[in-house]
């Protein structure tokens, strides 16, 4: 299957650590395998401008997190080259790197871990090093971008999936990334937690990569769709062209989505 290579027009402005660039991301072939053999990426390249908005989807297995892990480091890197902002995803990089990216996991248990919301949104900047009054600040903005200023001292394991989903969210805007990546941010929300979520996404004004199995989610929020399968980058364009292709869509595992307003 040809790879799709179209990208939509940016409507959103982002600044990135390299301004000689207008790439926040640039994967360039690379691939992985883990220790028992299993090869979860194949050459894959790719590039993520500022301001774009995009979703990672796929099948199960496709390799989508094991990309994204790849993008701050976690996995370590076999061959070809990640690069945020300029800045080469290498050992010596890897705190700035991981400031960059906030990588934001499908389970908001596995990054809400403090006993208040103030001490998991300010986690990040306290080990980054920053002043108090920076920290506060810092925590005080991340809280107000997802909505959430009067949850600073409750309890992080009282609340619900969606508070938590926000929350986590806050956790890592609080280290001002570059690129937010997200893993099915929507999974196990009701209606109205997901369309909350929705909106959320909607206003931040953010890079971001975006893995999800919810279509209605990527047809509504993401002009730009990257469709992985067996960890090969199998097609790369505008949404709205790719979810007109049935037979792509139906040979990766893969539903075309209503039309919005239509039940």
């Amino acid at each position: 299957m040809p790879v799709t290579h179209s990208h939509p027009e940016l409507t959103t402005p982002a600044t990135t650590m390299d301004s000689s660039t207008d790439n926040v991301l640039h994967i360039d072939d690379v691939s992985f395998a883990y220790p028992d053999g299993h090869e979860a990426m194949h050459e894959v390249s790719l590039d993520i401008r500022a301001g774009e908005k995009v979703a990672l989807v796929g099948p199960n297995g496709a390799g989508k997190s094991t990309l994204m892990l790849h993008l701050n480091g976690i996995l370590g890197q076999q061959d070809g080259r990640v690069q945020v902002g300029g800045l080469a995803v290498v050992k010596a990089n890897l705190p700035r790197i991981r400031a960059a990216v906030g990588l934001v996991f499908q389970s908001p248990d596995d990054q809400l871990f403090s006993p208040t919301v103030f001490e998991d949104v300010a986690f990040g900047p306290l080990h980054m090093g920053f002043p108090e009054h920076e920290v506060r600040e810092r925590v005080a903005n991340a809280l107000s971008m997802v909505g959430m200023s009067d949850y600073a001292d409750r309890l992080s394991h009282h609340l619900s999936v969606g508070e938590k989903k926000r929350i986590a969210i806050a956790t890592v805007l609080s280290m001002q990334p570059q690129i937010l990546v997200l893993d099915e941010p929507s999974a196990g929300l009701d209606p109205r937690a997901r369309r909350q979520l929705i909106n959320l996404l909607r206003k931040l004004p953010l890079t971001m990569l975006v893995s999800t199995h919810d279509m209605l989610m990527v047809r509504e929020l993401f002009p730009r769709m990257i469709i992985m399968d067996e960890g090969r980058v199998v097609a790369d364009g505008l949404t709205e062209v790719l979810f007109d292709d049935i037979g792509l869509l139906e040979a990766h595992g893969l539903e075309r989505p209503w039309p919005l307003g239509v039940a």
